[in-house]
């Protein structure tokens, strides 16, 4: 328990920042899985499409520190090699 003023306001705004990052990093795995169900339907202009906009909710989220920058480079690099297996196997 805190005992100070000051501590007692850094508790409060780490409850505050713990919440948002929470938040955030939903969107991040929302945005992935949105992605993945556009793949595995085998949409491929819904994929594409997916693609677009969770790229940039997961540079938005890597830029303010809540994933690190090299995880979210790994998951986009991912994605968009899954949706260009996909696009491939189809044109094949």
């Amino acid at each position: 328990m805190a005992n100070s003023a000051q501590a007692r306001k850094r508790a409060r705004q780490n409850d505050k920042q713990r919440a948002r990052n929470a938040s955030l990093r939903t969107q991040f795995r929302t945005a992935v899985k949105k992605v993945q169900k556009a793949i595995r339907a085998g949409d491929a202009a819904a994929a594409q499409e997916q693609m677009q906009a969770s790229q940039s909710v997961i540079d938005r989220i890597a830029d303010k520190n809540i994933v690190h920058k090299n995880l979210a480079s790994r998951v986009k690099s991912n994605l968009v090699r899954g949706v260009k297996a996909m696009a491939a196997a189809k044109a094949a």
